[in-house]
């Protein structure tokens, strides 16, 4: 009778490894291969303590088991509660004219090195340098103006 309990635990324990491998921590393998070890353990002891017979029984009530757990855990969406289900519908700012042209002087709203924020009139934009490290509160001017890209240097 304990034999049967263990081989029980080993192939319940097992399969609830792989099934945790599969749904909760996909990717480890380490529980996966736990898992396996468990459940071919317990069908191992099954073919050496009673024989080929019960043993192929067991290896197949097993696989059977993992079979129809895989199943109803799909067709009960247990998956759909672990994936994305949104998405961005965000887009970045190809399509809004910053209104500053070559020469265009402002204020570095913080340290650019070289990327940063800066203020022309009343616009506030993300800036660059051609690597340049630019102080808090330096005067400005820009040199290139491409789509979205603002590209300055320091004011001397």
């Amino acid at each position: 009778m304990i034999d049967w309990i263990i081989i029980l635990a080993l192939i319940i324990f097992g399969l609830g490894l792989i099934l945790a491998e599969v749904i909760f921590i996909p990717g480890t393998t380490i529980v996966g291969i736990l898992g396996l070890l468990f459940s071919g353990t317990g069908v191992y002891i099954s073919f050496t303590k009673f024989g080929s017979t019960t043993g192929f029984i067991v290896l197949s009530v097993t696989a059977l088991a993992t079979i129809i757990m895989f199943i109803i855990s799909i067709r009960k969406g247990v998956w759909k509660k672990f994936a994305l289900k949104t998405s961005i519908e965000s887009r970045v700012n190809e399509d809004i004219e910053l209104g500053l042209k070559e020469g265009d002087a402002g204020v570095a709203l913080s340290s650019l090195r070289p990327i940063g924020k800066a203020e022309f009139g009343d616009q506030v934009l993300e800036v660059k340098t051609f690597g340049n490290y630019v102080e808090a509160g330096s005067k400005i001017r820009v040199i290139k103006v491409e789509k979205n890209k603002v590209i300055v240097e320091p004011l001397n």
